[in-house]
């Protein structure tokens, strides 16, 4: 009886212990758990703020990119308008320079010179729009030889749309010289542009402001 009591001592005594140890094992492992869950979430926690951070960046780099648009459009756009009234002003001057007769006429022979002298053919016919027909119908030979040209220019009855200046083409019409001051317009457009551009602007550069405004 007593050996029995002993046994069972004994195998309470080492249930005990092997509790106690299994006890410690379960508290090891769960600070080990503990400990792991914590860096797993300290890390995520870590990639969630360098992601809000990256998303933040991409936010504000695409907001700066879009306002820096939008100011380069209105940049591009007050420039047009400026170079617009630019123009309008010089279109102005010209309509002012066209009813002085005593300042115009000679810059209507050197026009006509200049066409002249740009066409190959002998025979040509001059092209005036109404105003200045009807300036230089009665006194075109006098005209024709101020030109100092020995090409044959007969005038033309019929008047162009014009401001001002002259169309001389061959008499076939198949070949012409617009020398109006819309042809002259037309033909210097980017040397224009690059003039005004460069009075308004002259700290921009060149290359920018011409592609900014086509």
């Amino acid at each position: 009886m007593e050996q029995v009591q002993e046994l069972e001592s004994a195998i309470l005594q080492r249930a005990n212990r092997l509790a106690v140890e299994y006890r410690e094992r379960a508290g090891h492992s769960r600070d080990n758990i503990l400990q792991e869950a914590h860096k797993r979430l300290h890390l995520r926690e870590e990639r969630e703020v360098l992601l809000a951070k990256s998303k933040a960046e991409r936010t504000f780099r695409r907001q700066v990119q879009a306002n820096e648009l939008k100011l380069q459009k209105e940049m591009d756009h007050l420039r047009w308008n400026l170079v617009l009234t630019v123009k309008q002003q010089l279109r102005e001057q010209i309509l002012e320079l066209v009813e002085d007769e005593k300042r115009y006429l000679p810059l209507l022979q050197s026009l006509m010179t200049h066409a002249a002298q740009a066409l190959e053919r002998q025979q040509l016919v001059a092209h005036f729009n109404a105003r200045d027909l009807q300036r230089v119908r009665s006194k075109w030979e006098t005209f024709v030889q101020a030109t100092a040209t020995d090409k044959q220019i007969t005038l033309d009855p019929n008047p162009i749309h014009r401001i001002g200046g002259i169309i001389l083409s061959s008499e076939d019409g198949l070949i012409r010289f617009d020398n109006s001051f819309e042809g002259r317009e037309e033909r210097l457009t980017d040397r224009l542009h690059q003039v005004i551009l460069e009075r308004l602007f002259p700290a921009a550069t060149l290359h920018d402001n011409l592609s900014s405004i086509r």
